[in-house]
């Protein structure tokens, strides 16, 4: 009789994160908020990077999904801000660009960028992505 234990993977409670979208694209949005209804999570959108920075002063998210191509701020800067606060540094920050130049994405991870996709915006990797970097966030956070 082999008496080897079952392995279990914990439960994660996505009904408390938040989701920051940012796009300055009306349809990019709706498209992205339609892919990831499926989450159990807040979805909250912004149509530039400054009105990102002042939601995520206002009530900080979990993970902001950015576009990176956005007038007033791209979404480098964006991310770069929030890696630079203490106070946001570990908010996820998922980048989505157009952009596929080698340089692009050296940028984006010297901005502090945890991961990013490729436009167009595929639905099964962009929520496989988000449901695992938030789901490693909130165990992380649990650990705090």
């Amino acid at each position: 009789m082999n008496t080897t234990p079952q392995q279990t993977t914990p439960q994660v409670d996505l009904s408390t994160a938040s989701i920051l979208l940012v796009d300055d694209n009306a349809q990019n949005l709706e498209l992205m908020q339609a892919f990831l209804e499926e989450l159990p999570c807040k979805l909250r959108t912004a149509s530039d990077g400054v009105e990102a920075i002042e939601s995520i002063e206002s009530t900080r998210p979990n993970i902001v999904i950015l576009d990176v191509m956005m007038p007033r701020m791209s979404g480098f800067e964006v991310c770069q801000k929030i890696k630079s606060q203490p106070s946001t540094r570990d908010i996820v920050v998922i980048m989505v660009t157009a952009l596929n130049e080698v340089s692009d994405y050296e940028r984006a991870v010297e901005c502090g960028t945890n991961d990013f996709i490729t436009k167009p915006v595929n639905k099964l990797e962009l929520v496989t992505r988000v449901r695992t970097l938030l789901e490693l966030a909130l165990v992380k956070q649990s650990f705090e």
